[in-house]
C-alpha cells in the first residue's frame, strides 16, 4: 500500500530535499513556513537552478515517514514559494527513491518491541530514500533480514530519527553489504 501524504499537516520546521525533474539532487534545506491553505511552502534555500515556474520533486523529511509532493516554484510579493500537489508519476516501485548519498547512525536495535540502545552505534552510508524505506551501505554481514532498528539522519544540519525493518540485503564485498530496509511506523 502506498502511504500518500496529507497536504493538511504541518511542514514548518521540517527538512525537505529537492529535486530536478530528473532525480538529481538540487539541496536540502529547512521549511520556514507551510501555508496550508494555499499548500505551499516557503523554504529557507531555493536552488539556483530553480526560476519562477519550475516544477520540482519534493521529500519532506516528515514524521513517521517522509512524505513526496510535486513543486513548482511561485513568487508570492518578494518571496518565492514551493506550491506543493500530488500526483507524481512514479516508478514501477511504490515509492520513487531520491538519492542522498549522506551518513547515518544506527544506535538502537529493536526486538519485540523494546529498543536497546547500542554501546557502538552503525555509522553507514544512507544511498537513497523513499517514502516507504530506506537504502545503506553498512560494514559486511551488520545486519539480517527481519532486524529493526532505530537510524539517526542528519540532513542539512537537522536530526531525524525513524524506525525501520532489514527487507533484503546483499553484500558488495567483503568489507560491505547494502541493506534495504521499510519504515516502521510506531503503532504498527
Amino acid at each position: 500500500m502506498v502511504k500518500v501524504a496529507v497536504l493538511s499537516n504541518d511542514f514548518t520546521g521540517h527538512t525537505v530535499l529537492i529535486y530536478d525533474m530528473d532525480g538529481n539532487h538540487l539541496t536540502s534545506t529547512g521549511v520556514r513556513n507551510h501555508d496550508r491553505g494555499a499548500q505551499q511552502i516557503q523554504v529557507n534555500t531555493i536552488p539556483e537552478q530553480l526560476k519562477v515556474n519550475d516544477k520540482c520533486k519534493l521529500l519532506i523529511l516528515s514524521s513517521p515517514t517522509p512524505c513526496e509532493f510535486m513543486g513548482i516554484v511561485k513568487r508570492v510579493g518578494g518571496n518565492l514559494f514551493i506550491a506543493m500537489f500530488q500526483g507524481q508519476e512514479k516508478e514501477s516501485r511504490a515509492a520513487a527513491r531520491y538519492p542522498v548519498n549522506t551518513p547515518a547512525i544506527i544506535d538502537a536495535l529493536i526486538v519485540e518491541g523494546i529498543t536497546h540502545n547500542l554501546q557502538t552505534p552503525v555509522k553507514v552510508t544512507l544511498i537513497n530514500i523513499s517514502t516507504s524505506g530506506v537504502r545503506f551501505r553498512a560494514p559486511y554481514y551488520s545486519f539480517e533480514s527481519g532486524d529493526e532498528f532505530r537510524i539517526q539522519l542528519v540532513i542539512s544540519n537537522s536530526n531525524k530519527e525513524m524506525t525501520a525493518k532489514v527487507v533484503n540485503f546483499m553484500d558488495i564485498n567483503d568489507t560491505a553489504s547494502d541493506y534495504g530496509c521499510k519504515f516502521l511506523i510506531t503503532g504498527q
